[in-house]
């Protein structure tokens, strides 16, 4: 049995998978720490694997009712990881190579994607973003509109042709309240969650339903917008944080894939393993 760890670092969380036999059959999600060890990451592992174990990780819709690790767990036959924070990236990379027989693959330069970039400079697109773009192909054809919503809310199309052709960046929902509990004296976090009606009558209402709803427009008005640019329609997926809730409230059709990346990073694995 191939057993595999795709690892996903973002700002705010970081996501691993687990892949076996070029299946994921489970995933586990921690904030993502700056001041991680390389230690401190296989500790993490350990955990999601010893979790595994009790019972307590929810399985993917693919996986067997039943996952028996091989004896030598932790170890594993190799990992890819995509990083947003250069300096997570060297520490992660030493834990997976511990945790493995080889050294881990990373999204970056140099490796195959099989992903047509209609970018200025293909080096600066994100490798979550990357790894996202080559599993929506793969899941949903060209052409296809991707929405991520974490620290920031990012936008990134798959053209009719089947190639990356660009995207949106913009602050997102908890850099919003971060920013306007900072800049406000009167003003305080409030949870983001739907606000029980549009116009707030209290406060943390008001809050809620200006970041809530507000970011609900922004999607929807940008939706209509690359649309009306690239001159057709596309699907829409949504990950991220808030996800479900945003795509319940969104006037455009929207399918919830929190797996995406996940599933990007092990096809990448596949082709770069060949």
């Amino acid at each position: 049995m191939a057993v595999v760890l795709a690892i996903d670092i973002r700002n705010t969380q970081t996501q691993i998978g687990l892949v076996l036999d070029g299946v994921l059959v489970a995933r586990w999600t921690v904030p993502t720490d700056s001041s991680e060890t390389a230690d401190g990451a296989i500790g993490v592992v350990l955990q999601f694997f010893e979790a595994l174990e009790r019972g307590l990780v929810r399985l993917e819709p693919a996986a067997p009712t039943r996952i028996d690790l091989p004896v030598e767990a932790p170890l594993s036959d190799g990992a890819i990881i995509s990083s947003v924070i250069p300096m997570l990236t060297d520490v992660w990379t030493r834990a997976a190579q511990r945790l493995s027989k080889s050294r881990p693959l990373t999204v970056g330069p140099g490796l195959k994607t099989g992903l047509k970039m209609s970018l200025t400079d293909p080096a600066e697109a994100g490798a979550d973003r990357v790894a996202e773009m080559v599993a929506a192909k793969t899941a949903y054809g060209a052409p296809c509109l991707v929405v991520d919503l974490g620290t920031s809310t990012t936008f990134q199309l798959l053209d009719d042709k089947g190639a990356f052709r660009g995207g949106i960046i913009a602050p997102g929902m908890e850099l919003g309240a971060q920013a306007l509990a900072r800049g406000a004296a009167q003003l305080a976090d409030v949870e983001l969650r739907t606000p029980k009606s549009l116009l707030g009558r209290n406060t943390a209402e008001a809050m809620q339903a200006g970041i809530v709803m507000g970011e609900v427009a922004r999607i929807d008005g940008l939706i209509d917008m690359i649309w009306n640019d690239c001159g057709y329609e596309a699907p829409v997926v949504l990950v991220g944080q808030h996800a479900e809730s945003i795509a319940a409230l969104l006037a455009h059709e929207a399918t919830v894939d929190q797996t995406l990346a996940l599933r990007g990073l092990m096809e990448l694995y596949a082709l770069n393993k060949k």
